[in-house]
């Protein structure tokens, strides 16, 4: 062998400790990166934006693994963590689904029943009354004869909101004496004497309005303020009290 394949030996050689060397350093740093991020495990991801109080389906979310390590400890890890519990917020497509974003759906107490009305839409509901709000229910009612005034009444004080609807038409008829042309079905947790109320101001009344009560204020309006007469009013007598 002469002194240039000697040479080419050594090359040789060289050439492969320093691509075993690479490939140990390679291996090393994928080693480290994998011992640093962990295994990966199960989580969440919404696949679309799911307004504030809207109940949350399957078809909302999609599975997605993510390294153990860097997982919220609120993060769902099985969906039957949040089946049938409604958005907390307004959660925002591609968002890591985690237990602080849903709410449990209110529900009804012993003695109570649910029982849905519809709102008109031009009353400002929609968007600001939602489910597990408490309302103020105004019914106004034309006076039956010319020395009858006309009233406005709170018919019932501090109602739970249970769900709140879709805007869509009002399914008028001849006798309807609805003005607006669309409203928003509410559906309130009631006892069945207030409930008996809420359907009849339905029918019988001209307007039928929420107003919505303070978080935490559970003060009911006084019985002598829940009903106003304009004479009343004008009277300086602060609404007259049939």
């Amino acid at each position: 062998m002469n002194s240039r394949q000697r040479r080419g030996v050594v090359l040789l050689v060289v050439s492969a400790v320093c691509a075993v060397a690479a490939f140990a350093g390679v291996l090393a740093v994928v080693n480290d990166a994998r011992s640093e991020v962990g295994s990966k495990v199960t989580a969440y991801e919404l696949t679309t934006d799911v307004p504030a109080y809207q109940q949350l389906d399957a078809s909302d979310v999609r599975q997605v693994q993510v390294p153990s390590r860097w997982l919220p400890g609120t993060a769902v890890r099985d969906l039957a963590q949040v089946r049938g519990k409604i958005a907390a917020v307004a959660l925002t497509k591609g968002s890591l689904l985690q237990t602080d974003m849903v709410a449990p759906r209110p529900q009804l107490k012993p003695g109570q029943m649910e029982i849905a009305i519809m709102i008109d839409a031009e009353t400002g509901v929609a968007g600001k009354i939602t489910p597990g709000a408490r309302v103020n229910i105004f019914a106004t009612f034309a006076g039956k004869t010319d020395a009858a005034p006309d009233v406005s009444r709170i018919i019932v004080a501090g109602a739970q909101v249970v769900d709140v609807g879709e805007i869509k038409a009002f399914d008028k008829n001849a006798e309807s004496q609805r003005q607006s042309t669309e409203g928003v079905p509410i559906t309130f947790a009631l006892d069945a004497e207030d409930a008996q109320r809420v359907a009849y101001a339905e029918s019988f009344a001209e307007h039928v309005r929420l107003a919505l009560v303070a978080p935490g204020d559970t003060a009911a309006p006084p019985a002598a303020s829940r009903n106003y007469t304009l004479a009343g009013d004008t009277a300086g007598a602060g609404g007259a009290r049939p």
